[in-house]
Order: structure tokens, then sequence, then C-alpha cells
């Protein structure tokens, strides 16, 4: 005999850290499986404990968990379950991460600052990670970061499938709330049939975080309905801002629409009290009831992120689910 043969087949395991358990049952719902049975508990100093309650070898192992807060713990968590599964010898393992954290600093915009979404990139290696599947990165050159496959997905359609039902897209303006998101808007102005785009150009504050200076409205907004399109709401700070900016150049309505639910410290009582007439988010991050409003929209991504785990699974396109984007 000049070789051996496997026995079974190429088994997909979905794992779910404990950060966001709603969206990994939704994502194991979608495809068919149940998430794999895990004990995890943290140590009276704060260390975390991660075991799996059944063989992994072998497995085609997806390691899901949104970098909620508390952030830092929610990221080792993951790291540590990553190390449990390479030790355990599953065959490949994908972190599945929907909100990734640190994506923010991926350059230095003065000496003396970190790059950490490249440090976060490493570690996922580090840790033994062979691929990472994320949505909506803060900017897609972090996907370099990363010496490995890393699927990029797009809420794009999911947004503009809900903005399309519910306005008429002949009296819309895309408007991208800062340089760093034209892009963006540009991708959506073709999904809408090839609105108008706008650009609010900002000026920050270096010296205070989450802080902008002055708003100019660059391009077509009055008498329409303005779509802010933005990869997250953090502080709100910005996109309310925004939208004052636009209704002083006689804009009609403001809605939002984002990946990133963060909606840190004020963001709610912010978007509430705006007049901005809907917010619409996903589910990459947990939104829990008291930050629910009454203007809050919530798009589920678990189908998405369902969809691009079967291709990973099944040495599919995932490129395919954006028309060739990523």
């Amino acid at each position: 005999m000049t070789g051996m043969k496997t026995t079974g087949e190429k088994k997909l395991m979905l794992f779910s850290g404990r950060a966001y358990p709603g969206l990994a049952e939704e994502v194991a719902e979608a495809l068919g499986v149940e998430p794999t049975p895990t004990s995890a508990y943290d140590f009276a100093n704060g260390e975390t404990f991660v075991r799996f309650n059944e063989s992994v070898r072998g497995s085609d192992a997806f390691v899901l968990q949104s970098h909620t807060a508390p952030i830092n713990q929610w990221i080792m968590e993951q790291l540590i379950m990553v190390d449990a599964l390479k030790r355990a010898s599953a065959k490949r393992i994908t972190v599945v991460a929907p909100f990734f954290g640190y994506a923010r600093q991926d350059k230095k915009h003065r000496g003396r600052e970190p790059i950490s979404a490249r440090l976060m990139a490493d570690l996922f290696k580090t840790a033994g990670a062979d691929r990472l599947m994320v949505v909506d990165l803060h900017t897609a050159q972090i996907q370099g970061f990363f010496n490995g496959p890393v699927d990029h997905l797009f809420a794009l359609p999911l947004l503009t499938d809900y903005i399309k039902e519910k306005l008429d897209t002949g009296n819309v303006s895309v408007v991208a709330p800062d340089a760093g998101r034209v892009r963006v808007a540009e991708r959506w102005s073709d999904e809408l049939g090839g609105c108008p785009m706008a650009i609010i150009h900002k000026r920050r504050n270096p010296d205070v975080a989450n802080e902008v200076k002055v708003f100019d409205v660059v391009g077509e907004v009055e008498g329409r309905t303005c779509v802010v399109v933005d990869d997250m709401i953090d502080t709100g700070g910005t996109i309310v801002k925004a939208a004052e900016a636009l209704f002083e150049e006689g804009a009609a309505k403001v809605v939002v629409a984002a990946t990133h639910g963060v909606l840190s410290g004020p963001a709610v009582d912010r978007l509430k009290n705006s007049r901005i007439s809907e917010v619409v988010l996903t589910n990459t991050l947990p939104i829990p009831d008291n930050k629910r409003f009454d203007k809050l929209t919530v798009l589920s991504i678990a189908p998405l992120l369902a969809r691009a785990i079967s291709e990973v699974f099944s040495d599919g396109s995932v490129t395919s689910l954006f028309g060739g984007h990523s």
C-alpha cells in the first residue's frame, strides 16, 4: 500500500467567545450547525481560561468574536481560543471578527505613535490563525497587515437594499462625512443608481480625541434627502455635527447608515436628540436595549457572515458575494 486515505469528510466547526453569543447563534442557525460547546471563565485576577468540550482535531474552525467593550478582554479571549485550537490540531483556523478592534490605528499620524492594527494582525498570526474574516475595516489596507488570506466583507449591499426600499432614491444625495469615506460614498452612489454625492470637509483638533473643529459641505444637498454613510458611529459627535452642517446647507432630511454601532458614552443621547430622522446600523456589535431608540434600525449581518463562512469552507469564492470588490 503506497499511502493512507482519511476516513472522514472535512468538518466545519463554529466557536463563539463570550462577547456576543447572540450573533454566533444567528450565524450557526443560518449555517445549520451548533456552536461547539466551550468552557470559558475568568480567574480571580482577571486571566481568561478556555477549553473546548469536544474534539476539534482536523476541523475547519471558525472562531467568532466581535470586539465589543471591554474590548481588550474579548480580543485576549479570542487569541486564547485560537491558541487552544492550534494545540488541539484544528486543520485550519479562521478568526471571524465582524468588528475588528484597533482598526482606526492603522498608521502614524504623528511621531511616537503605535500602529496597533498591525500589532493586532501579528497577534492573531502568532496565536495560530490561518485566515481573517472581517466586516468593513476602517481602511482596506489593513488586509495587508495580516500575512494570509483576509476575507473583507461589506455591509454595503445590506444597507443599500434597505435604503432603496425606504427612500425615493431620485431625491437622495450620498454624503461622505470625511475625506476617508469618499470611496465608500462612490460605491453607495453607484448602488443607488448614480445619485449625487457630497463630501463634508472636517478639520479635527489634533490634541483632543473625538473632537472636530470645522465642517464645510461640498456638493449638492439643498432640498434633498441626505444619506450620510460611515463605517462606525462611536461617540456620535462627528455624525451629529455633519447632520447640522447639512441642514444649514438646506438639506430636507438626513438619514445615517453605518456598519458598526460602537455607540460609546453620549452617542445615544446625541443621536436621539438630533434632527437625524433615522440611524441604520448592522449588528456587527451587540446593541443592548438601553442603547436602542426609536430612530434606530438594526439589520442583521448574520446571513452575510454565514454565506462567507460557507464559501470559505467549501473552497468557493467570497469575492463573488460583492461583485469582485475587496
